[in-house]
């Protein structure tokens, strides 16, 4: 919570001090904190040490005449602490004319007149006026989190994204563009080489930190807590967050792995408009943080950034290894671990990704995109709404297709909305071909037909399908020629079940080959790549579970 601004009052008469801190705090400490000091040395001191923990000070009133250090030097040393503060100086009518002349030498704003009695007249107009001009001026210091980095620094980006992912509040500084940047890494240990540098709220910083760290500075748990869990759900997307509460909702010990931020690739949609119940649509990252949050208050544990990296069935419990070395035992899983963007094979794209190329909507760069031209590949859903998004930022949005249309691959809604919106272009039968520039992109090379074409370029957003996440996982359960978890029936008919599958009985409808496995979402082969039924089938393999547990 930001702390209230300051009004400092100096004097060393300790009985003219009193009366200006009773008048002061009977008038204004509703909105402000009142602080004394009864010498210009201290007063020095008070404002080094406020100043060192970011608090604002609106305005300091200080007694022209202290036997160490007179009021106007003692104004005009604070104005290079707090240049933005009021200086107000209490003078006896003697000393009119050295007060008139720090009106000029000072830059006071104003001075009072000894003795101010009654307050009402003769001083609370002049300081409310002054307070009021202050705080026209005035941006409260950001409460959280703050980064600051390079703009073209793919670990800034990377860092940007999981922070949003988690719906955190964080300010992004960049180091060439925001003044603030250099005042406050100065306040670190850190120089320009150790960026990126997240501050956290309380002071302390990391030099280009793993996400694993961050997320331990969030509060975010890393470790199970639980010896043993009825069900363990391996990723945080639609469907899993979908399992999560369910499954938490309905007494199962449940615990919810996910690798990098909740969500899934839906987390990254900018908007999503045909999730039912919402009619003015809502973004990925919000539905996910409600139901994260959701599964959260049913009792459902969560670690995040963490990855499992193997899973082995020991006397029909199943054991996951983690990331980092740790195992967690339970009887039933669900994966859910989604797909990944398929990158983009062309020439220079390796160094600038994160550098002006991105897989996904990448909403953290939008801003940054501010009246230049960019270009999206791929025609589906995602890209979509991504074009829609970046429009409200960029000059131009270039969509690159290889067909003649998008109306095979994207929803009427959508195809509406882009073609109503004039700094959208199609660019049908079109591929990139090359990508340049030194540290950033700056020119995409593109071919319609057989003519190349070399144009400039602010950012590339790449959205052309998906492969499953199942890598580690194909050596256990079944997966298709492209790397998709059979189940159910597609699993009964696959020459491969009669070996694989050893029960008494036929795998549920979302069961893998491995009796107590299931698999829901876009990782299943067969599903529907839609929010919609994602969350239908992660609710739904809860059931199954049930059904499991109870043989």
């Amino acid at each position: 919570m930001e702390k209230k601004p300051i009004l400092l009052a100096v004097d060393d008469d300790l009985q003219v001090l009193g009366a200006i801190d009773r008048d002061l705090r009977s008038e204004f400490r509703r909105d402000y904190r009142v602080l004394r000091a009864s010498s210009g040395a201290e007063a020095l001191a008070t404002l080094r040490e406020l100043k060192a923990r970011e608090e604002p000070l609106a305005l300091i009133l200080a007694d022209q005449r202290m036997p160490e250090m007179e009021g106007v030097e003692l104004l005009e040393q604070a104005r290079g602490i707090y240049p933005d503060a009021k200086r107000v100086l209490l003078t006896a009518y003697a000393d009119t004319e050295a007060a008139i002349r720090a009106i000029n030498n000072a830059r006071l704003d104003h001075y009072l007149m000894k003795p101010w009695d009654p307050p009402q007249e003769l001083l609370f107009p002049t300081l409310h006026d002054l307070l009021a001009a202050w705080q026209a001026q005035y941006r409260p210091r950001f409460q959280g989190l703050r980064l600051i980095g390079f703009q073209w620094s793919p670990l800034s980006h990377e860092l940007k994204d999981f922070l949003a992912g988690y719906m955190a509040a964080y300010q992004w500084l960049d180091f060439e563009a925001n003044p603030e940047a250099q005042l406050l890494l100065n306040s670190t240990s850190f120089t320009s080489a150790d960026l990126p540098v997240v501050v956290f709220e309380d002071g302390s910083a990391l030099s280009r930190p793993q996400r694993a760290a961050v997320a331990e500075r969030m509060g975010l748990a890393s470790k199970a807590s639980q010896e043993l869990y009825d069900v363990v759900v391996i990723g945080a997307g639609p469907s899993g967050l979908a399992s999560a509460v369910y499954g938490a909702s309905e007494g199962l010990k449940t615990l919810i792995i996910e690798r990098q931020s909740p969500g899934g690739q839906a987390g990254t949609s900018s908007r999503i408009e045909n999730y039912l119940g919402f009619p003015t649509g809502l973004s990925g990252a919000e539905l996910a943080h409600r139901a994260w949050s959701q599964a959260i208050r049913l009792g459902a544990e969560m670690l995040a950034p963490q990855e499992v990296t193997s899973l082995c069935v020991q006397d029909g419990y199943k054991v996951l290894t983690l990331a980092n070395g740790s195992e967690v035992r339970t009887r039933a899983v669900v994966l859910t671990m989604g797909v990944s963007y398929r990158t983009l094979e062309v020439p220079g794209i390796d160094g600038l990704t994160g550098a002006g190329v991105y897989y996904g909507a990448a909403r953290t760069e939008a801003r940054s995109c501010d009246q230049q031209d960019v270009y999206i590949v791929g025609g589906g859903n995602s890209a979509g709404q991504a074009a829609m998004y970046l429009a409200s930022y960029a000059r131009r949005v270039f969509i690159l297709i290889r067909g003649e249309s998008l109306a095979a691959s994207m929803s009427a809604y959508l195809i509406e909305q882009i073609s109503q919106t004039p700094n959208i272009e199609i660019l049908p039968f079109t591929q990139v071909r090359e990508v340049r520039g030194q540290d950033h992109l700056e020119e995409v090379v593109i071919q319609n037909h057989d003519q190349l074409e070399v144009r400039p370029a602010r950012a590339l957003f790449v959205f052309i399908g998906a492969k499953p996440s199942t890598e580690w996982i194909c050596s256990l359960a079944l997966c298709d020629a492209k790397g998709f978890l059979l189940t159910g029936r597609d699993l009964v008919a696959d020459p491969r079940f009669a070996t694989s599958w050893k029960h008494h009985r036929e795998p549920y409808l979302l069961e893998t080959c491995v009796p107590g496995i299931f698999a829901a979402g876009d990782s299943r082969a067969g599903a529907m790549a839609r929010v919609a039924s994602a969350v239908g089938e992660g609710s739904m393999a809860i059931k199954f579970v049930h059904q499991y547990l109870d043989e």
